[in-house]
């Protein structure tokens, strides 16, 4: 045995891992967002998420990405843990489709020059070029990621031949020939070493992987190797069920249980089976024979497919054992506890699915700072100590998502990659303050109104009739901002400038209106401070509306980033036709529902003003 070949096998081994995450790092970044609609979809059919369970599998080439990513959902109330059972046991089949893209290497190209191009010694280096060149080129979109992802394959088909040429020359030692043939005689110790390097490699594929490497050296049998493949089973869950452990609520937890589960049964299925078969003699050409690449990606396939059909009827028994092994959480103390837990980092290397989280409790924000607006309003007319403490409450619930969040965006932006998730993630940063500071505004009202009544200071009926009409105009502008978000409605972030410019002329009224009536005795004159300060604050929630209308504009035309003066420039000289009509209306709308003395009276329809600058 040469240190040279151990190096090399060394070497190989930690190209062949690389290459794989590279490879499922790169898909599930650019897929993210089809499994996020998919998995969403799911049924309550067990099939159909069987089948999901599959083929998201075999496209990210990872069961622990898999499971991760489903624990996540279930956790976030996207889908129920009895919706995720299929998916588990699909997962398990799935990632034995990496052991059958490997098995090229038993293809005999010998007399054929097209079996040639799907020999890994050829498809490694025509991948890594490739790759570098949509990497270096950028000439299409995702180039880069489309160039990583076949970096990624040659990488680990480079590694695997690497692998493959050092346990060759390490067959002469005669170390691999005990080594397995030990292994054989204890199936026990086989099934605790794959159960190990599985565990230790958090990756079942890759330690398939190694040992189809291994059967390069024509020294490993069935009776060695197929105890090696099951104890992998239960070292992957393993770690899986870790990472779905740490962190999370039960529902999240028991999808790991159940893999544990139902791994467990299928050791149990596959060991019993095999001993049987044996005894009848109906393995007896194969249980000595040497097995290359293809004979141990078929068995890893019938294992786990055999398995899954066999097992497929006590998907509701796992469902029942997980509940019993894993209570319940308690209580939430918090109203937004499940908003909060769907911000889990398990998303961060499937950033469709952590930024769908983000927008989640985004527009939780917003619509929970709307709401306290509202109440706020209400407590102008009517002060009541029970909705103040209700508002205040809800500023607290908040301030405490607003800081998760914070934290999680810039957790997660180390992990984006694509130019549109960082996009999306600007937006998200940049509203996430303003939907913050909407809360604060509706806590200042109703402190305002609080001090009033504190005071015994009044507004009269006509002060409170114009401010309901100005309380309708900030309501106005507030609904096209929730629309402007939850869809990404430019049309509708194009409405609110001219709204909030209308805001702006109704405040201005009203101060008029206000000091024309103090004038005369009409309103308490120690009410002009509490007027005058209410004016700021419903001034200040417009132009918060009118930020995140712009925000959504950037992330739809970026140019608009640099520019943002110019845009507002151009609406407010009057040259955009939308922005008039959508002023004209709303103006119109609001002013006639002032009551004004004569002299104040707006312009008729045909002498409208039109909007200035802000």
């Amino acid at each position: 045995m040469d240190i040279f070949n151990v190096i090399s096998l060394l070497g190989g081994l930690a190209m062949f891992l690389y290459g794989m995450r590279l490879m499922g790092d790169s898909l599930k970044e650019n897929s993210s967002g089809a499994l996020k609609t998919a998995m969403e979809k799911v049924t309550n059919n067990p099939f159909k998420a069987f089948i999901l369970g599959v083929l998201m599998t075999a496209l990210i080439q990872s069961s622990t990405a898999t499971i991760v990513i489903t624990a996540g959902l279930v956790g976030a109330g996207i889908l129920s843990l009895h919706q995720s059972l299929g998916i588990i046991i699909g997962a398990n089949v799935g990632t034995t489709v990496t052991g059958q893209i490997i098995r090229l290497l038993d293809v005999d190209a010998s007399g054929s020059t097209i079996l040639r191009f799907f020999q890994p010694s050829t498809l490694a280096p025509i991948a890594l070029i490739v790759g570098m060149v949509l990497i270096m080129g950028n000439f299409i979109k995702n180039a880069h990621s489309v160039g990583r992802i076949a970096v990624g394959f040659g990488i680990l088909f480079s590694g695997l031949m690497n692998m493959t040429g050092a346990v060759t020359s390490l067959s002469q030692s005669g170390l691999v020939e005990s080594l397995f043939s030990g292994l054989g005689d204890h199936p026990v110790l086989g099934y605790l070493t794959g159960a190990g390097v599985a565990f230790v490699l958090q990756s079942s594929s890759a330690t398939i992987g190694i040992l189809q490497a291994f059967s390069a050296t024509g020294l490993l049998s069935f009776k060695s190797i197929y105890a090696v493949i099951v104890g992998i089973y239960l070292g992957d869950c393993v770690t899986t069920a870790i990472v779905c452990w740490i962190g999370a609520k039960a529902e999240a937890r028991r999808v790991g249980i159940v893999n544990i589960l139902f791994n467990l049964s299928k050791t149990v299925v596959v060991l019993a089976a095999v001993a049987l078969i044996h005894r009848f003699g109906w393995l007896d050409a194969l249980w000595n024979s040497p097995v290359n690449s293809s004979i141990i990606a078929n068995t890893n396939t019938i294992f786990n497919l055999g398995c899954a059909l066999l097992l497929f009827p006590l998907l509701n028994t796992y469902e029942r054992l997980s509940r019993r092994l894993v209570k319940d959480d308690p209580v939430p103390a918090s109203r937004y506890k499940e908003e909060l837990d769907a911000l889990n980092p398990v998303f961060f290397n499937t950033p469709a699915l952590a930024l769908r989280s983000c927008y989640g409790i985004l527009l939780t924000i917003f619509r929970a700072a709307r709401s306290n607006i509202e109440k706020s309003f209400r407590l102008l007319e009517h002060y009541d100590e029970a909705l103040h403490k209700e508002i205040l409450a809800e500023e607290d619930e908040i301030d405490r998502m607003t800081d998760r969040i914070g934290r999680y965006t810039v957790e997660l932006l180390p992990h984006l990659q694509l130019s549109d998730h960082v996009a999306i993630l600007n937006q998200y940063y940049k509203v996430m303050a303003e939907f913050e500071r909407l809360g604060d505004h509706a806590v200042n009202i109703a402190d305002h109104a609080a001090s009033l009544t504190r005071n015994n200071t009044k507004f009269s009926a006509t002060a409170l009739s114009e401010l309901a009409v100005l309380e309708s105009a900030v309501m106005g502008v507030l609904d096209e901002a929730e629309q402007t978000f939850k869809k990404r409605d430019v049309d509708a972030a194009r409405r609110i400038e001219p709204q909030v410019q209308v805001v702006a002329e109704i405040i201005a009224e009203l101060k008029k209106n206000h000091l024309r009536r103090m004038s005369r005795g009409e309103c308490d004159i120690y009410a002009d401070a509490g007027f005058t300060n209410l004016m700021t604050e419903f001034r200040r929630i417009a132009d918060l509306c009118s930020n995140v209308g712009v925000a959504t504009m950037v992330r739809v035309y970026p140019e608009l980033a640099d520019h943002e003066h110019l845009y507002f420039e151009t609406l407010h000289r009057g040259g955009d036709l939308a922005f008039n009509e959508t002023y004209d209306r709303t103006y119109k709308r609001y002013f006639s529902l002032l009551k004004k003395p004569e002299e104040s009276l707006p312009p008729s329809p045909e002498s409208t003003p039109s909007p200035q600058g802000r």
